[in-house]
């Protein structure tokens, strides 16, 4: 049996336990997933406590990830690169931590939504936590070039910097966006949270692939890119689904498959 769980401040939202009740199903592994709303300051001492009552590993959400970062022993590529961690597997005395979300977003992109990113120019809006998960797994899929688009220019330049031994990266301001068609445009900005569009040029959506971290309603980015005329218009919930599995698969050895849950989630 494996005992799992999700850790964050609020929690009641969270669909994991059920996504993972049905890869549990499907799969036929045994899997007892919880819910624990840990308090602001108290992370670690929770932790632990899962821990101690005998935890195979946990999920760790908003706004616990840099928490769990510094909580685990030992890191992946992904999850250090990414400065965050949103799946902990216990090994004995060493706590794994990892980050599914870049590679959840990759998963959902290329074989849910059938899109090739490899010599593909992509823009990413935001230079955040959300955006620093997703570069090494969009950069490890050989795009022409990945632009960072930023409100604070300055942020944008550092992950550039940053994440520029993995790839074609640059980064500027917002502003700086031109008024042509790019490939794929991820929104990893908080403005769907607050119902705005960052203001950038239009004509950037022309026929792109229009991709919302955010999931669960028609955000005012999707709604821009179909004013705009994006050739495809996605939402988050996919990603969610996916990088549950690959967290699943971390804990597990086991890949379950993923297409009839976003079918479910959706419906």
């Amino acid at each position: 049996m494996y005992n799992l769980a999700v850790f964050g401040n609020p929690i009641e939202h969270s669909l994991s336990p059920t996504i993972h009740a049905e890869f549990a199903q499907q799969t036929g592994v045994e899997v007892n997933y919880d819910k624990i709303l840990a308090p602001i300051d108290g992370f670690n001492h929770k932790a632990q406590q899962f821990i101690d009552e005998g935890a195979t590993g946990f999920n760790i959400t908003v706004p616990f990830k840099l928490d769990a970062y510094n909580f685990s022993t030992k890191l992946t590529l992904n999850a250090k690169t990414a400065g965050a961690v949103n799946t902990i597997k216990v090994e004995g005395s060493e706590l794994v931590g990892e980050n599914t979300d870049g590679i959840g977003l990759v998963n959902d992109l290329v074989n849910n939504l059938g899109v090739n990113l490899k010599d593909k120019t992509i823009l990413i809006l935001g230079a955040g936590g959300a955006t620093q998960g997703i570069l090494l797994p969009l950069l490890k899929e050989n795009p022409k070039r990945v632009m960072i688009a930023n409100r604070t220019a300055s942020k944008a330049q550092q992950l550039q910097q940053d994440f520029a031994q993995y790839g074609n990266t640059c980064g500027f301001g917002l502003e700086k966006i031109k008024n042509e068609p790019i490939d794929v445009i991820i929104n990893a900005t908080s403005a769907s949270l607050d119902k705005k569009m960052p203001d950038i040029a239009s004509g950037c959506a022309n026929h792109a692939i229009c991709y919302d971290l955010m999931y669960g309603e028609q955000t005012p980015f999707m709604n821009w890119a179909k004013d705009n005329n994006a050739s495809m218009i996605a939402d988050g919930i996919g990603m969610l689904v996916e990088q549950a599995a690959s967290s699943f698969e971390f804990w597990t050895g086991v890949k379950p498959d993923t297409h009839t849950v976003i079918k479910n989630l959706r419906s």
